[in-house]
């Protein structure tokens, strides 16, 4: 622990903490000090972890409820769970449109309800949501992943502006594609919609928008929400934090 660190004794809830990007941010809060508590659908993390299932509308209460019973405050939450399905709109199943927009726009509503009145006791509380690229820009085959990213940059605008006579800031992390399970479990499905070998999605689709042609590392993203959660971080709410290698440059 870096007890000079500026985040240290502060108490962070991080969803989608199991893996990918939220593991990354759970990481890298818990070196800087902060007491940081994960939730996923398993309870396999880097700090301690909260079993919930997010689309459920109980559990976000809960999580917020368990950040409080461990920590007695709440400065800092995190919402980075994500899940994606890639396929033309005419096969797009509805049911997979729910469980996206439930896990990444309604949980995030949810959290930020429970937690408003911790974050607003905190000394400058912080409601960061782990958007993407796709929060400003649209790809094909994504429909209800696109709609949850704008949907949750929109979220983002509305709790800055509410959060602002509390001290409270909101901000959207928007990367372009990093290197996470998440993207690539949907080469496969990219690779069909797409109709393109697997070996060739990377480069012709995934990296295609993009200025700088590479994956971004989790670690990278992490060092900006700890960027925004410390004090030189204040300064940005309602905004989308972009780092995009490029891609809405164009």
């Amino acid at each position: 622990m870096t007890t000079d660190n500026p985040l240290a004794g502060r108490a962070a809830l991080v969803t989608g903490a199991a893996s990918g990007i939220g593991r990354a941010i759970a990481e890298r809060l818990d070196r800087d000090g902060v007491r940081v508590l994960g939730v996923d659908r398993r309870a396999d993390g880097p700090v301690a972890m909260f079993e919930a299932d997010l689309c459920d509308e109980q559990a976000n209460a809960a999580a917020v409820r368990e950040t409080l019973e461990r920590f007695g405050r709440l400065d800092i939450l995190v919402a980075g769970a994500g899940v994606q399905h890639v396929a033309p709109i005419a096969e797009f199943p509805v049911e997979r449109w729910r469980t996206i927009i439930d896990l990444m726009l309604t949980s995030p509503f949810l959290l930020a309800r429970a937690a408003w009145p911790a974050l607003a006791e905190s000394d400058g509380g912080r409601f960061i949501a782990i958007a993407s690229a796709h929060a400003l820009a649209a790809s094909p085959f994504k429909a209800a992943y696109v709609s949850a990213k704008h949907g949750l940059l929109g979220l983002v605008k509305t709790l800055a502006l509410e959060g602002a006579e509390h001290e409270i800031t909101a901000t959207a992390v928007c990367p372009a594609y990093v290197r996470t399970p998440l993207v690539e479990a949907q080469i496969a499905d990219q690779a069909r919609a797409h109709g393109v070998p697997e070996a060739e999605v990377l480069e012709t689709v995934l990296l295609a928008p993009q200025a700088i042609k590479r994956l971004i590392e989790p670690e990278e993203v992490a060092d900006v929400v700890a960027f925004l959660a410390g004090p030189s971080g204040r300064s940005f709410t309602g905004v989308p934090v972009t780092m995009d290698e490029g891609w809405t440059a164009r």
